[in-house]
């Protein structure tokens, strides 16, 4: 079922491209009644002739109050100004009145997200007790950062008995979606509208559900939207992801950033990764110092090493003499992992006997939820 908000004499030619049953109303004021009455409803098209700002204000209140009903906007001209006012307000798409064609095409796939939005878990807010946020960091590109990420997601995921949000931090060139054959529907970016006053009823409208128990908040697809994307919504969203599950796992670029550092501040686990092969153990090095600049504790750090087994000409013994710290994990190479990851399974639920499962499954276990959560200190940002 659909809502159509637009004056009758002009509802006519639309109605017939909405499919199914369609309840035509006038004004915005009568949306909001018919929504407080069906829970079931899940798609509002607001029509060209009603006035922008009117429209944009009426979906950002749905955003809050009803994350599953999508907003489809039309309007005579599209052009940047309306796409982006649009967007930031949480309309999932704008089309332009006559393109009856591309009309069909929003309102499906915006049927299709609310039924995701629909299944992702719903706030659990606890008095005593919030979710861990772990955020998994390689200061040098190639090392399984984000393949790790995921298959830690999973196993922690695995059975249903815990409920885990995957956040792709890597705002340019995120990879979360495609390990997980995740349909970018919506990303980060559409949250900007919610800056300085994110909730749970936000964040939900936000996620993507990927399988049971397993959410993902996705990296921007768009050119250009990494950059709109400020670390003050990163800090909000994760905030508030820890009050609606048990764990939020943090895949972040190669590179210190603001938005590295507020995943870092809000982290109860930095899982540190790195190869046996100098660059790679040269950076983690200079990560660890870096994190002692800032005065993160010690405690909540795990390096781990990926692909352990691979034979370049360095011993254990040279790899501790760099390194200076234990290592929690070792995680042996196979080609197993790229394959799984091009079938979008990751490896851990694909293949759980492997050895590179066991050992992922064995540093869950042992390192994350065997140990108690303490939340990181903030950082001395003396130097920005």
């Amino acid at each position: 079922m659909t809502i159509l908000c637009e004056p009758a004499a002009r509802a006519g030619q639309l109605s017939p491209a909405l499919g199914g049953e369609v309840r035509v109303v006038e004004t915005l004021g009568e949306a909001s009644r018919l929504l407080s009455t069906d829970p079931l409803e899940s798609l509002v098209v607001v029509g060209s002739a009603m006035n922008l700002d009117e429209a944009l204000t009426f979906t950002e209140a749905l955003r809050f109050e009803q994350p599953s009903v999508g907003v489809v906007l039309l309007r005579d001209v599209v052009d940047v100004v309306v796409l982006t006012k649009a967007l930031r307000s949480g309309v999932r798409e704008v089309v332009a009145r006559d393109d009856l064609a591309s009309l069909v095409d929003a309102c499906a796939r915006s049927r299709a997200l609310s039924a995701q939005v629909s299944v992702v878990p719903q706030p659990r807010f606890t008095e005593h007790r919030q979710g861990q946020v772990i955020t998994v960091f390689a200061a040098k590109g190639g090392c399984g950062k984000t393949t790790l990420a995921v298959n830690l997601a999973a196993v922690l995921a695995a059975g249903g008995e815990r409920s885990v949000c995957l956040v792709d931090l890597d705002l340019a060139f995120g990879d979360i979606g495609i390990c997980l054959r995740a349909e970018p529907v919506r990303t980060i970016v559409h949250g900007l509208g919610m800056l300085g006053h994110v909730d749970a009823a936000g964040a939900s409208s936000l996620l993507t559900n990927c399988r049971p128990g397993l959410s993902a908040l996705l990296a921007p697809v768009e050119p250009g939207d990494a950059e709109r994307v400020p670390a003050g919504l990163v800090t909000e969203l994760l905030e508030v992801l820890p009050t609606m599950f048990d764990f939020v796992v943090v895949d972040t670029p190669s590179a210190f950033s603001e938005h590295v550092l507020a995943a870092m501040d809000a982290s109860h686990h930095h899982v540190l990764l790195t190869t046996p092969d100098v660059p790679a153990l040269k950076n983690l090095r200079v990560t660890l110092d870096m994190l002692d600049l800032l005065s993160y504790a010690h405690d909540i750090r795990s390096v781990v090493l990926n692909r352990s087994d691979a034979k370049v000409g360095l011993t254990m013994d040279d790899i501790d003499r760099v390194v200076r710290s234990d290592i929690r994990a070792h995680v042996p190479s196979s080609r197993d992992v790229p394959i799984s990851v091009n079938k979008g399974n990751p490896i851990v639920l694909d293949q759980p006997k492997h050895p590179v499962s066991e050992a992922i499954a064995r540093f869950a276990r042992e390192h994350v939820l065997a140990e108690p959560a303490v939340v990181a200190a903030k950082s001395k940002r003396w130097f920005r």
